[in-house]
């Protein structure tokens, strides 16, 4: 197998991911792509893009959506089955489990003076929750025909493999 990797991805955020590929033979390179971070030579059609946590996702659902949104057309237009490869941890195994999440923006408690008195505050309180995430997501994987998978860090680069070794026809 070969793997492309989006040059855009840092290297010293991937090095694990590199490392995991080189011990089991599977040779990558580094080269821009039309979407996403990860792609097999076998299979153009199949993109992994990778996202750090929810937290990542959150922001590309919510504040940057129309750059998201014309990335997931962009994959669309090409015939391209994109996955979102969350690496989130052991609590969030499927896109069922999102709907319970905490985001930690949301209920991330501060303190503040005002009027010499101190007092607590929620620093985002508008920030979006578990539930409205997995409602976004289900839109996002209707609409634009696109896979949610997750994973724990450690596990990043076995998945990838796993991922990209599917055949589709």
């Amino acid at each position: 197998m070969d793997i492309q990797i989006d040059s855009r991805e840092k290297a010293r955020a991937i090095r694990k991911i590199v490392k995991t590929f080189d011990d089991n033979g599977v040779k990558h390179f580094s080269s821009k792509l039309l979407v996403g971070d990860y792609m097999s030579l076998d299979n153009p059609r199949l993109i992994i893009d990778r996202k750090q946590n929810l937290q990542e996702l959150c922001g590309n659902v919510c504040q940057q959506h129309e750059r998201f949104k014309r990335e997931l057309l962009k994959a669309m237009d090409a015939g391209i089955q994109l996955i979102i490869l969350i690496e989130h941890g052991k609590d969030i195994k499927s896109i069922e489990d999102v709907y319970f999440w905490k985001n930690p923006r949301k209920h991330e408690v501060r303190w503040r003076t005002v009027n010499g008195k101190k007092e607590r505050y929620v620093a985002s309180s508008k920030a979006v929750d578990g539930n409205q995430l997995y409602k976004s997501l289900c839109t996002i994987r209707d609409r634009y025909n696109v896979r949610f998978e997750f994973c724990e860090k450690n596990d990043t680069g076995k998945k990838i493999i796993e991922l990209l070794s599917e055949r589709h026809e």
